[in-house]
């Protein structure tokens, strides 16, 4: 027993090689404790590396806007001002635009005389905002077969499994390359509507469909939080934004285009 405790440190650490006594046949019980805790440790170590180095909040829900009519805010922006690595998204308070924020960078946008404008400040207040910071993502070729939105869900919960990703608790992602073709829309809610419905989030405000441009596509996945962050029908929540920083706004719709990549936390 001494002697396969001891074989299984070594493998799994060949530098305790020089750390360890020469032990004789009397001395090996007094030590195979010892041995055993030493394993425990270094396997429990090692599966460390896989852990996940983000965590992802939110504050609001898609239900209290849909079911409610509740669009006050929830959060204030400033909060999250001076936090690194930073990537969010959501809604202004009353539905009043779109909130996007790349690795810190804010790219919020609202509808103001028919017209989208940019806020590159932190002083909005969101009625829905999903976020997580993460400094480092791996980088995975999406197979030129995954061409619509269910496809790329399904995708999206095979490759953070094979990344050792819990999908069982939300993550984000980011896409890059140039699509087909996306449909999106920034939201500019009526004061006083109190029927909400997708479709008429979409119409409320600016909307449209861009072909054959290059994107940054950030978002969410879980299939827990349907009616939360995700709509009801879907484990996914997606923002846009053109390479040009022309139009930024909520994904409603994408077709993939060849050599586009996912992006997905890297695991410690």
């Amino acid at each position: 027993m001494f002697d396969k405790i001891k074989n299984s440190i070594l493998g799994l650490n060949p530098n305790l090689k020089k750390q360890l006594p020469m032990l004789t046949f009397k001395k090996k019980s007094k030590y195979v404790s010892t041995l055993f805790l030493l394993l425990i440790t270094i396997s429990c170590s090692s599966d460390k590396k896989e852990t996940a180095n983000f965590k992802v909040e939110y504050n609001g829900a898609l239900k209290n806007a849909m079911q409610k009519g509740d669009l006050s805010a929830k959060v204030n922006l400033q909060e999250f001002k001076d936090t690194p690595n930073f990537y969010a998204l959501g809604a202004f308070e009353n539905l009043k635009g779109e909130i996007q924020l790349f690795n810190s960078e804010s790219f919020n946008t609202s509808v103001v005389d028919s017209v989208l404008t940019f806020d590159k400040s932190y002083n909005q207040k969101a009625t829905l905002l999903v976020y997580a910071s993460v400094s480092k993502w791996n980088s995975i070729k999406i197979p030129d077969s995954i061409i619509t939105n269910k496809q790329l869900e399904n995708y999206i919960a095979i490759a953070a499994k094979e990344q050792h990703l819990k999908v069982d608790e939300p993550f984000p992602f980011l896409i890059e390359g140039v699509a087909k073709s996306f449909d999106w829309h920034v939201i500019n809610w009526k004061d006083g509507d109190t029927e909400h419905s997708h479709q008429k989030h979409i119409n409320s405000g600016l909307h449209g469909t861009i072909k054959e441009n290059e994107v940054t596509v950030l978002g969410f996945y879980s299939d827990s939080h349907h009616a939360i962050f995700t709509h009801h029908t879907t484990n996914i929540h997606m923002h846009v934004k053109t390479m040009d920083n022309k139009i930024v706004g909520h994904l409603d719709g994408i077709t993939l285009g060849e050599n586009m990549v996912l992006k997905l936390p890297m695991t410690k």
